[in-house]
């Protein structure tokens, strides 16, 4: 049973956009049990790659670099819509474990964790009770076994215990929250000395970049510039070891070298990642970089015989035949991530051409009989045509305020919403005639056509209806 982040930030959205209780229900249930399930490392944070069970008790212990760079995307925007104090909970905890065992000294993130060690699946994570009894005090014990449901025969194989919550338990008094504070400290101090399970420490270009949008859409959320700062280091580690002297990408970084010309979720995921950062920070030469990543792609991805574009470089050496990829999976696919790209700056930009092929890339798959009868596959897919059907509305920021301003609109949950301005105009037709000195004033607009400008959030969030 696998997390699909993108299957449940679609079913968000629809939630939004059609006040559909029930599917908000899903939603909210599937995360709830997610984060109080094994699969979730309870102590130190971050998910495992897929659970083994219908619970998501008994994890696959693989810790992977995009699950997590996702969840943290799919429960920042659950916090924001929500207000739920465990969802902010499972963003720190998740970044807390990325900064912790998959951050580079370079700045940008690995792979993977493997799910062994001593060749034993899981052995660095799961408990016999007696070791909690010998590490801890009678009442933290006590506390910890009761509150993470372990049993002296164990929940799991071979007497062992797999921590885990009850999500529909009455939340913790502040003296127990203390005290199990306390026993997790000494737990994860002791699992620390354990032989830790294997680092899969390549840097690939795509993953980097979820995991930038990860810390972007957290910044975004919980109000942390700290966030905001990793996610710009991470995007200039990539500036400095991913671009090729052809203005293209490089797709994986290991041992201080570059190597394997990009695939196109490279070029994707790139450019949506530079602009989420342009969102945060309004400064334009990260949508010029996304600008000059997408025109290079479809020059050299380009698949003259269909709307969509080749998985591989015509740079590359040649194969028998040139694939596509249209699914989504646990990543959306390539395809469905450029045409999103494309839809970003063709807005942004005001650039007809991208705007045009984001279109004919959606139409052509539109048109294919799974799209309905295995939607669960065309998630990103999903999530842009609900784009195309409640078109966004375009928020300008502009004066000298715009940073709080901005930040306050953005710490709430609104897909239906693209954000742009400064302190200036800049060179976007967006911006233009919108600067007036010495006010910050807030545009909401939709297709070019703004309402009377306000100078407050409240004020901006009443106008987007």
């Amino acid at each position: 049973k696998f997390p699909m982040p993108d299957n449940y930030l679609w079913l968000q959205q629809y939630a939004f956009f059609t006040q559909n209780e029930q599917a908000t229900q899903a939603l909210r249930t599937t995360l709830d049990q997610m984060a109080a399930g094994g699969i979730n490392d309870q102590l130190r944070g971050g998910f495992a790659r897929y659970s083994t069970d219908p619970d998501w008790l008994v994890p696959h212990f693989e810790k992977m670099l995009y699950d997590n760079s996702q969840l943290v995307r799919l429960y920042a925007a659950a916090y924001a819509q929500y207000g739920e104090e465990r969802y902010r909970e499972v963003v720190e905890e998740t970044i807390g474990f990325i900064e912790a065992e998959l951050t580079a000294p370079n700045g940008g993130f690995y792979s993977s964790l493997d799910a062994d060690s001593e060749g034993e699946e899981g052995k660095f994570y799961v408990w016999h009770t007696a070791e909690i009894d010998t590490l801890l005090t009678e009442e933290e014990a006590a506390l910890v076994k009761s509150y993470y449901q372990l049993k002296k025969g164990g929940n799991w194989e071979e007497g062992k215990n797999i921590l885990h919550q009850n999500p529909a338990a009455d939340p913790l008094p502040a003296k127990d929250l203390v005290l199990l504070a306390s026993a997790k400290e000494k737990l994860l101090v002791a699992r620390n000395q354990r032989i830790r399970p294997g680092l899969d420490d390549k840097l690939l270009a795509s993953w980097n970049d979820l995991m930038i949008k990860g810390y972007a859409d957290a910044a975004a959320a919980l109000r942390e510039s700290e966030y905001l700062e990793r996610a710009l280091e991470a995007a200039q580690f990539l500036q400095k070891n991913a671009r090729r002297d052809d203005g293209g990408l490089w797709r994986n970084h290991k041992d201080g070298k570059s190597s394997i010309n990009a695939f196109l979720d490279d070029y994707a995921q790139t450019i949506q990642a530079f602009v989420r950062l342009y969102e945060l920070t309004f400064d334009e030469q990260w949508l010029r970089e996304g600008e000059i990543l997408a025109k290079y792609a479809l020059e050299h991805f380009n698949n003259p015989e269909s709307n969509l574009l080749f998985y591989t470089s015509d740079l590359d050496p040649p194969l028998v035949s040139r694939r596509m990829e249209v699914k989504d999976n646990v990543i959306a696919g390539s395809n469905s991530a450029f045409a999103e790209a494309l839809w970003q700056l063709g807005l942004y930009l005001d650039e007809e051409e991208f705007s045009t092929k984001s279109d004919q890339m959606l139409s052509a798959v539109m048109r294919a009989e799974e799209f309905m009868t295995a939607p669960n596959f065309y998630a990103n897919w999903g999530q842009l045509l609900l784009r195309r059907i409640y078109p966004p509305y375009e928020v300008a920021v502009v004066g000298d305020d715009w940073k709080t301003v901005s930040t306050e609109l953005q710490a709430h949950y609104l897909p239906n919403a693209i954000f742009l301005g400064g302190d200036q105009e800049g060179s976007l037709s967006l911006l233009e005639n919108k600067l007036v000195e010495g006010e910050t004033f807030i545009y909401v607009c939709r297709n070019k056509i703004c309402k009377l400008p306000v100078q407050s959030a409240d004020e901006a969030m009443a106008l987007m209806d």
